[in-house]
């Protein structure tokens, strides 16, 4: 019988238990990319305060607020389906020099856009390049980061994705203060041109991951990244390793959607969209994006509402930097329940304290009630982002076979767009139909169901190669396959050349 052992790495010399440091080009690596970060954050975030301006000039109703928010969201499920696809194909670094183009014409597009109908078209194109990214940046460092900080590593991603948000946050409100919302939120979405050529003009002078390099038969490159970016004692160990898995799978075939029809991979892929999806049904982009919406619906005006905003983001920021710290010390099972139940239990207390508290005092706003909501969405962001945020996209990037991680990455993050758009278009409908107390109880009992899946199912990867967690999930899930079928993975002690 396959156990959890059979793919433990035992050796502290060896990649997943290395004691070597980061090299320094692969924080660079990790740095340029997650630019790609960085722009999903600021033009998913920055719509939270536009909103609150452009509505008078293009005349938004609830149903077309909730299409220009979400139909960034939609754009970004297709961009990741694309992108998928496309990456192991054309490599992982030529997708992010692409999708930066896609970031700078989207971002131009709605900040020129002239009405409604362009402004939700632009806001789909730059969905394109969210939802690349979302699925792509996150691949290309798992595989070219080594495996003992892969974790803090991929992690980077989720800490540039609550930054962006913060710059845009940040911006919203600076541009309100100095020059006035009105006059300036077109300013507001330009913005974003800046990291997008940036991100293009820095992911031209970096290599594609040793492992697509591999799957390509370019040897010799693959060496080459290693060499720059692992010990010098781990190079032919994880070399070897890789091209044992991708020789293993050679006889499958050219990778397809087709291949998801086994069994055991379709529950993989399964898996894979409800750790996606679990991450959205929580309902943090509401938070997200309409914050001041949501705010000002409770009392505040629309100046203290984006500077609450900014709290947010503060918040934000700062768990993300716990949640790596995290991923250092627990289990990644461990960290998805912590994050589910604690979400869970803050969105019950937003629903209560809008339920249960009056909305006025003696003919005025209550002002407590309007912090004590914002206390509950900082509470809420603290278990979101300092744990369930960081552990799903650290997750994705593992749990997929390497010759269709970019096909399954992309599906499962078309699935998680899928969700953020729906929750997204029919959140200010809600809103309006039922109140925010009872849109934050129908949440929380979505977050009920959501722990039970990750109690059943979220599997542990920590400590393992990404070959290793290959074999050990395929020993798990494939219950009737014949050991002798399978190349048996061996332990790295004894995979390692000798000295």
């Amino acid at each position: 019988m396959t156990t959890k052992e059979d793919y433990l790495t035992v050796n502290k010399a060896s990649g997943p238990n290395s004691d070597a440091p980061v090299t320094p080009f692969v924080k660079v690596v990790a740095l340029i990319a997650t630019l790609g970060g960085l722009l999903f954050g600021y033009d998913t975030g920055v719509i939270s305060g536009a909103l609150l301006f452009m509505g008078k000039e293009l005349q938004l109703t609830p149903f077309t607020t909730g299409l220009v928010t979400s139909s960034l969201l939609f754009g970004a499920a297709f961009g990741a389906l694309l992108a998928g696809h496309m990456a192991t194909a054309a490599g992982r670094k030529k997708i992010i020099i692409w999708l930066a183009v896609i970031f700078a014409i989207g971002a131009a597009g709605t900040a020129l856009a002239p009405d409604v109908s362009w402004m939700v078209f632009f806001r789909l194109v730059l969905g394109v390049a969210v939802g690349g990214a979302a699925a792509t940046v996150p691949v290309y460092i798992a595989e070219i980061a080594p495996a003992n900080r892969r974790g803090q590593l991929v992690t980077l991603q989720e800490l540039m994705i609550v930054s962006g948000q913060l710059l845009a946050y940040i911006s919203n409100a600076t541009f309100h203060e100095i020059w006035g919302g009105d006059t300036t939120w077109r300013w507001m979405l330009a913005l974003a041109t800046l990291p997008a050529i940036l991100l293009w003009f820095g992911m031209l002078f970096m290599p594609d991951t040793p492992r697509w390099y591999t799957m390509k038969g370019r040897l010799a490159e693959a060496r080459r990244v290693l060499e720059r970016t692992r010990a010098k004692e781990d190079v032919e160990w994880e070399l070897m390793e890789i091209e044992e898995t991708l020789e293993e799978q050679k006889a499958l075939g050219k990778p397809s959607l087709k291949e998801v029809m086994m069994p055991w991979l379709m529950k993989l892929f399964f898996i894979g969209v409800g750790i996606a999806v679990i991450q959205q049904l929580t309902g943090v982009n509401t938070i997200m994006y309409y914050a001041p919406t949501m705010l000002t619906a409770v009392g505040m005006s629309d100046n203290a509402a984006l500077f609450a905003t900014v709290s947010n983001g503060v918040v934000s920021v700062v768990m993300t930097f716990v949640g790596i710290w995290l991923l250092g010390r627990i289990g990644r099972r461990t960290m998805t329940m912590l994050g589910q139940f604690g979400c869970t239990l803050c969105l019950l207390f937003i629903g209560a304290v809008s339920a249960l508290m009056p909305e006025t005092v003696n003919g005025e706003v209550d002002a407590l009630r309007s912090y004590m909501v914002l206390a509950g969405m900082l509470m809420f962001l603290c278990f979101q982002q300092g744990a369930l945020s960081p552990v799903t996209w650290l997750l994705l990037s593992e749990i997929f076979p390497t010759r269709l991680r970019g096909i399954f990455m992309g599906g499962a993050v078309f699935a998680m767009w899928i969700a953020n758009f729906l929750i997204s278009l029919f959140f200010p409908i809600l809103l309006a139909w039922v109140g925010l107390s009872a849109t934050f109880f129908i949440f929380a009992a979505v977050g009920v169901f959501g722990g039970i899946f990750v109690i059943k199912w979220v599997p542990e990867t920590r400590g393992r190669s990404l070959e290793q967690i290959e074999h050990y999930l395929q020993g798990i899930l494939d219950k009737n396959a014949s050991r002798q079928r399978r190349v048996p993975v061996r332990r790295v002690s004894e995979a390692r050349p000798p000295q």
